[in-house]
């Protein structure tokens, strides 16, 4: 068998976030819901970020996230996506490769800006996002290095990026190289309005070409269309070889074959901003999966992951995932 030289690789919107404190009465002045997710044009995201107050910038995006995750807990991990030579494009690049993740998309020459995450952070932790995508749904096949797609254990793919139709070809080119060379292919369904505007083509992709699902409760929901979440969990079973369903406070739920593993969540602390939960959940399963660890250890040390992340600020985490997993899963972890 062929030693792979990488754990994960990643495609998805390369994007900087910007972290910003904000309380309801500012939310409600510029006309936002609290707790949405809305997408934004080039003036927009400038005119809002100039009334904002000092914020934390960090490269962002929920599989740049899951990767830098993987990273952190001593994974080799990649990352593929298309970010523009601008300032916010060094800002990206350079932090992702900080965190240990491996880039090397080019930067895009022309065309529309890197992309930018505008994330609120209310006092009760929830999180209100303003998005311009910029230059990162112009991925499409030509921006792919096959050949670490080929080199990788795992590809894991981001479903933000199913908006787009060169996205949608490069996403089926490398899961078709992936398998053809021994890889898995992980998919996270990402936003549940996403999966209503393809809930077909999505359902074609989890057939045809998925091992690893992951999704929360709100999208496993949408993608069958299910009206409980016991009828969804039956519609996915036996669809991947493996199913992650996250559930908030109730935890999540890992389907492998006719087993069920119930995963408790971990509460390490108050909740401070949700943003990045569950991108570090799919890190840490990914990272166990990687190591050939059972699907339940790798359910808990995804639930442990996301449970640190919520009690900070910003979603790469600023405790070493390492010793934490250590410390709650004990050796090996």
């Amino acid at each position: 068998m062929t030693v792979k030289s990488l754990d994960v690789v990643g495609i998805g919107n390369a994007i900087v976030d910007v972290l910003v404190h904000a309380d309801d009465a500012f939310l409600a002045s510029e006309g936002l819901t609290k707790g949405s997710m809305a997408l934004v044009d080039a003036e927009q995201a400038e005119q809002l970020y100039a009334r904002l107050g000092a914020g934390l910038e960090t490269s962002g995006g929920s599989a740049a996230n899951t990767l830098a995750g993987v990273a952190q807990l001593g994974g080799r991990a990649g990352f593929i996506g298309r970010v523009r030579d601008d300032q916010l494009g060094a800002i990206f690049a350079h932090d992702i490769r900080a965190a240990g993740a491996r880039f090397d998309t080019p930067a895009a020459t022309g065309g529309p800006s890197t992309a930018r995450c505008l994330i609120l952070v209310s006092p009760d932790a929830q999180r209100t996002m303003c998005t311009y995508l910029g230059a990162s749904v112009g991925l499409d096949p030509a921006d792919l290095d096959l050949s670490m797609v080929a080199d990788a254990k795992l590809l894991y793919l981001e479903g933000y990026l199913w908006d787009s139709e060169a996205a949608k070809q490069a996403f089926i080119a490398a899961a078709e190289v992936a398998r053809a060379h021994g890889g898995q292919v992980a998919l996270s369904l990402s936003d549940a309005f996403c999966v209503e505007r393809h809930r077909d083509s999505f359902q074609e992709l989890v057939d045809g070409h998925v091992d690893i699902l992951f999704a929360n409760q709100q999208e496993i929901l949408s993608l069958y269309g299910s009206e409980s979440f016991e009828a969804a969990v039956e519609q996915v079973r036996g669809r991947c070889r493996i199913a992650a369903l996250t559930r908030s406070e109730a935890g999540s739920l890992v389907l492998e074959g006719p087993s069920s593993h119930v995963i408790e969540p971990f509460r390490l602390g108050p909740l401070v901003d949700t943003t990045g939960a569950g991108d570090l959940y799919a890190a840490g399963f990914l990272y166990g999966l990687a190591q050939g660890w059972s699907a339940e250890r790798c359910g808990r040390l995804g639930s442990l992951c996301a449970g640190q992340v919520v009690t900070q600020l910003g979603p790469r985490p600023q405790q070493d995932l390492q010793a934490l997993a250590a410390a709650h899963l004990g050796a090996g972890a």
